[in-house]
């Protein structure tokens, strides 16, 4: 089992850092899968139980200038890694001026991930930092347990506003309610509400836009089934986890939501995926 990759370009070292910012953001720990191709990490709280999920997927090649891997046998060419990517994160700070950085799995008294930082000095010689970042090499009989989640048929999919402006609102509603409701339509109309005994607070959103992969069915429907809501309604501070932690800077945000069960997220990148699901509360 082998893995050892390099990343010379600045403008992918950025990118890249700004990926593990966004995981680290969303959990403490997490399963990092390297094959020949991507690299996914993994969050599986079983959401039955009310945790989240996340799935992120990058492509190798448009990250590192050099990847080789070998995994645990020919037929899977896989490794699973449990690490905590706040760990990655703060190698990674120290990057923002390196010729290079090479990442690969070694064995120090413990499995880890080994990142060396390629430096520049004074002298005509570059200075090495490296550090270690303990890992846990979970065995092939529990990779079942980190496949991709299954996403429910879907009532309505919705663009997202702003990011931004979506955090904002939500950062201010968090101080009345611990919940937030969550609704949309086929119309591209969206609603954050906020209801307690005390207070009722909504801000609606319009002509924010349904992806095409909205079925002709849906499209064929009356008009007053493409206004008709669905919702759910979830833990406001998940919600706001996943928007302040957000670098990705996606080229397309998209919610999907399942009527009174998941909200799911989808950032898309050209070359990042991160999926994010969030259980409905009763």
């Amino acid at each position: 089992m082998r893995f050892r990759s390099k990343i010379v370009d600045v403008s992918c070292l950025n990118h890249f850092t700004r990926v593990i910012n966004t995981i680290t953001k969303l959990t403490k720990t997490c399963t990092l899968r390297l094959t020949s191709s991507n690299l996914y990490f993994i969050l599986t709280d079983k959401v039955a139980n009310g945790g989240v999920s996340m799935w992120c997927e990058l492509s190798q090649g448009n990250f590192f200038d050099e990847y080789q891997m070998e995994g645990v046998c020919v037929e899977q060419n896989e490794i699973f890694l449990e690490l905590i990517p706040e760990n990655l994160s703060r190698a990674l700070k120290t990057a923002q001026n390196s010729k290079s950085v090479k990442i690969k799995l070694t064995n120090k008294h413990c499995p880890c991930l080994t990142v060396a930082l390629e430096l520049p000095s004074l002298s005509s010689s570059s200075r090495i930092v490296t550090h270690d970042i303990p890992v846990s090499v979970i065995p092939r009989r529990l990779w079942n347990d980190f496949k991709e989640p299954s996403v429910p048929e879907f009532d309505v999919s919705i663009y997202l506003p702003a990011l931004k402006t979506m955090k904002n609102v939500v950062e201010r509603m968090k101080n009345l309610s611990n919940f937030i409701v969550i609704e949309a339509n086929r119309n591209g109309e969206m609603n954050l509400k906020i209801e307690t005994d005390l207070v009722s607070v909504s801000t609606h959103f319009k002509d924010l836009g349904n992806p095409p992969w909205v079925s002709d069915d849906a499209s064929q429907n009356s008009t007053q089934e493409k206004d008709t809501m669905a919702e759910a309604r979830i833990d406001i501070r998940k919600l706001l986890q996943f928007l302040a932690g957000q670098q990705v800077n996606p080229t397309k945000a998209i919610c999907n939501i399942v009527h009174k069960r998941m909200v799911h997220f989808i950032l898309l990148h050209e070359d990042v995926s991160l999926q994010y699901f969030i259980p409905a509360l009763a």
